[in-house]
């Protein structure tokens, strides 16, 4: 295994400059570390954990703590950020440190972490509104990035989709397709996402002239899309399309329009925002479904090198993005029925 000295050598610069690069000092500019990082690859070098420690007061480690169902399931978002984020982590030289909330007070496994020192800083996913993790590290200076946002105008380093996007151009392509009763069966509405694709839903549909868009929240699993869209469709003037919070919710939304006797696209068009999960592919669907798409796959490198950037100096509000949403049409969505 190689050390600093051997490096040194190979490029004929300092071990001071060699160490500060692979230690992401900020004064090093990224050329040079991209050329010190090239050479210790090459020669198979690999940081003392200690002495990384002694000389950047940094341990080489971050956090990321999960919510576990009560029946101690995880579902598949949860195996996709992980084992994403462990490889995009593994390849800048740091570790991921996973710890379970069982707590009722969702601060409280921050606090406990944050009192043994080890962890340089934190990866937060699932945000809600307001979200009391953020709040907490926000006051206390603890670097960290967030999947998502949980409020306007946030100061903090972040990753995500715009959520108000997601909902107001699958109305607007529904919309153009003659549909003036869409529905939108959306998640629970203590999570930021669904509290901003509720506000995208409705602004989009205002601004079209819509007046008849039913909206469920609290849907989770594909028996909620089930029942709620059976509640619909068993009114009055029933909905010609709906826009599904997930896959999985969309694949209850088509067997209720089943139920009631009706086809899609042909009475009902169904459309869902898809995170490419390996078990509910969109384009398995009969008919394949029509969605927005963004893989959360595509978020683990990105949340990886933000919070990794900001622990090397570069300020919070250079790291905000946002990750382009597809539009995929597929054969589950289709011209409004000629009688709606």
């Amino acid at each position: 295994m190689a050390t600093l000295k051997e490096i040194s050598a190979e490029l004929g610069w300092s071990v001071t400059t060699v160490s500060r690069a692979l230690n992401g000092f900020p004064e090093v500019n990224e050329n040079t570390r991209k050329k010190v990082q090239e050479v210790a690859d090459r020669l198979g070098y690999r940081p003392n954990r200690v002495a990384q420690r002694l000389v950047t007061g940094r341990s080489g480690m971050v956090g990321m703590i999960v919510k576990i169902k009560a029946d101690m399931s995880a579902d598949q978002t949860f195996f996709e950020i992980l084992t994403g984020l462990t490889a995009a982590l593994s390849r800048r030289e740091t570790d991921l440190v996973l710890a379970v909330d069982q707590d009722d007070d969702p601060v409280t496994p921050y606090k406990k972490l944050l009192e043994r020192d080890i962890l340089d800083g934190f990866i937060l996913n699932a945000p809600t509104t307001n979200d009391p993790r953020v709040s907490f590290l926000l006051e206390r200076g603890i670097p960290f990035v967030l999947h998502g946002q949980d409020r306007p105008d946030p100061t903090y380093p972040s990753f995500g989709i715009d959520n108000k996007a997601v909902s107001a151009r699958s109305v607007k392509m529904l919309s153009n397709l003659g549909h003036q009763r869409i529905a939108l069966i959306n998640g629970k509405l203590r999570h930021a996402y669904a509290s901003d694709r509720l506000a995208g839903f409705d602004d989009a549909a205002r601004g079209l002239g819509l007046t008849q868009t039913p909206i469920a929240n609290e849907a989770t699993y594909e028996s909620d899309g089930y029942t709620k869209a059976l509640d619909m469709l068993a009114g009055p003037t029933p909905p010609t399309a709906f826009i599904c919070a997930s896959t999985v919710i969309a694949a209850g939304v088509i067997r209720a329009v089943r139920d009631r006797g009706l086809r899609v696209p042909h009475d009902v068009s169904v459309m869902a925002h898809d995170d490419a999960l390996p078990l509910t592919r969109a384009i398995n669907f009969d008919p394949a479904l029509t969605v927005t798409r963004a893989p959360l796959r595509d978020a683990c490198t990105p949340l990886a090198d933000i919070l990794l950037d900001h622990l090397n100096g570069t300020p919070a509000l250079e790291l905000q993005r946002l990750q382009d949403i597809e539009l995929i049409v597929r054969g589950s969505t289709g011209p409004a029925p000629k009688e709606a």
